[in-house]
C-alpha cells in the first residue's frame, strides 16, 4: 500500500493501490508515527501508483499537512494523474499543498 524514505528531515510516502476510508486510517497512523519519530519538516506524498482515490485520502494529505505545518514545515504531492489532480483542484487540496 505504501513505502517511504525518510531523508534529513523530509519524509517521501510511495501510495499505491486504493486509497479509501479503510486504507486511510491505517496510514493515518503509520505516516503520524514516521512524521513524530523523524521530526519530519517536509512530507512528499507520490501518487503516481495510486489507482483509486476517494475523499478520505484527500483526508489524509490535508490531516498530514496541518500536522507539519505546525512545526513549520510543508508538504507536497508528486505524480498526480489526470483525474488525481483534478480532484485535487477541484478540493482546494492545492491551495495548501504544494503541487510538484
Amino acid at each position: 500500500m505504501f513505502s517511504y524514505e525518510v531523508r534529513r528531515n523530509a519524509l517521501t510516502v510511495w501510495l499505491s493501490g486504493e486509497l479509501d476510508d479503510r486504507a486511510a486510517a491505517r496510514l493515518r497512523k503509520e505516516i503520524d508515527a514516521l512524521v513524530d519519530d523523524a521530526r519530519v519538516r517536509r512530507l512528499i506524498f507520490d501518487v503516481s501508483e495510486l489507482e483509486f482515490m476517494d475523499s478520505s485520502g484527500i483526508g489524509l494529505i490535508i490531516g498530514r499537512y496541518k500536522k507539519v505545518s505546525k512545526r513549520g514545515g510543508s508538504v507536497a504531492v508528486t505524480g498526480q494523474d489526470r483525474r488525481i489532480d483534478k480532484l485535487f483542484q477541484m478540493s482546494g487540496v492545492y491551495q495548501v499543498v504544494e503541487r510538484l
